[in-house]
């Protein structure tokens, strides 16, 4: 006869079993139970491996967070964080003080740019901004208080190179951390961390996790204590990952690796195909040799050069929208990375708060496209984007 629990609240036991799972468990708990105080103490401590409270970290995320570090070649286990930008927002809380100055690039994610020029000064922060792929610009914008170096290794959405390895050598010099934002590239173009990073950092929302229903971010660096720290950072702000969404993501890095190499290739074939359309007044895609930091991306990305490209197209708003409806049932949808090609207008999206000024002097005008490449047979995809063009 089956044993009877005393209740059926909070009774349960897993049942036994000489076989074992082969996918991972999901841990929807909010809080895990320790046998007294002492128990607990010694987990608190680090004298005995286990968990406590899932602000503090979980199994799914824990276990995430494994495979990502190995992923960048990190030494110490990173931090999952709920989103991209709470990955930005823990490392940049959790390591610099008020008063401190942070140089980021003038290429950067619509969002992190908002952080650099409107949140981080509200909190006393200092910043400034400078260009990426010219040394001498960030060594020029450089204050006796710059703490932080902020660069995306290929920007979003203009697809301009950072010169890592400069920036790297000069951050090292002058006792500055660098953060790099390595995002669109992924470790599989590029591990920052091996060029000099102190913390690499993700949306692991796109690319890694790949399916467009996991929201999540990754912070990994290479100095124990400053680890420590964007993890304490992320435990206080309350920057806390989904179990399920951690679940989702690590299921989704299985086959990371094989759609970013056919999106990769896909991309490279699309890009050359845009820049031979009429409709088409430029293309950006590092691969290309008309691409401004062709040689840098060569030379710092081994080849790859990445699943994004841009266009400008010729014309503004009108020619961006009557594109966009043409080339459906094509999603047009403010993110990246998904096993699906996506359409985006980062004037009317990521970078909308932007003045049109300031937009214009990054590149990104109202004909601005930028296309994140599926796993699609690009024999169907490529000439459905050109019909949409009207070729």
């Amino acid at each position: 006869m089956t044993e009877q629990p005393e209740s059926i609240v909070r009774r349960s036991r897993p049942p036994g079993s000489t076989s074992r799972p082969v996918t991972s468990a999901l841990y929807p708990t909010v809080v895990f139970a320790s046998a007294d105080p002492d128990e607990l103490d010694a987990q608190y401590e680090g004298r005995l491996a286990g968990f406590t409270y899932a602000r503090e970290g979980h199994p799914n995320a824990v276990a995430l967070a494994s495979t990502l570090g190995w992923l960048e070649g990190a030494e110490h286990p990173g931090v999952v964080t709920g989103s991209g930008m709470a990955a930005v927002a823990a490392t940049l809380l959790g390591l610099l003080e008020a008063g401190d100055h942070v140089l980021g690039a003038d290429q950067l994610y619509g969002r992190s740019h908002r952080m650099l020029t409107d949140d981080l000064p509200r909190l006393g922060f200092q910043t400034s901004l400078a260009d990426p792929t010219d040394v001498g610009s960030i060594e020029a914008a450089l204050r006796p208080n710059t703490r932080a170096l902020l660069v995306e290794t290929v920007s979003n959405p203009t697809l301009r190179v950072a010169d890592l390895d400069g920036i790297a050598d000069l951050a090292t010099d002058r006792a500055i951390l660098l953060v790099v934002d390595n995002t669109f590239t992924t470790p599989r173009a590029i591990r920052p961390l091996e060029h000099g990073a102190d913390v690499v950092i993700h949306s692991v929302t796109k690319i890694l996790a790949g399916h467009s229903d996991a929201t999540l971010g990754f912070a990994a660096a290479r100095d124990a204590d400053v680890q420590e720290r964007l993890r304490e950072a992320a435990v206080t702000w309350g920057l806390t990952p989904s179990p399920f969404d951690c679940w989702l993501a690590e299921r989704g890095l299985h086959t990371f690796e094989l759609r970013y190499d056919r999106a990769e290739s896909t991309a490279a074939a699309l890009a050359d195909a845009l820049a031979a359309s009429d409709a088409v007044e430029a293309v950006f895609y590092p691969g290309r040799a008309d691409h401004p930091d062709h040689d840098r991306a060569r030379n710092l990305l081994g080849g790859r050069h990445g699943t994004m490209v841009g266009m400008r197209l010729k014309g503004g708003r009108e020619i961006a929208n009557k594109f966009i409806r043409a080339a459906a049932p094509i999603p047009f949808a403010p993110t990246l990375g998904d096993v699906s090609t996506l359409l985006s207008h980062p004037a009317s999206s990521s970078h909308r708060r932007l003045s049109a000024d300031d937009r214009r002097a990054m590149g990104i005008t109202e004909g601005f496209i930028r296309i994140s490449v599926g796993i699609e047979d690009p024999e169907i995809l490529i000439p459905s984007l050109l019909g949409a063009l009207g070729n």
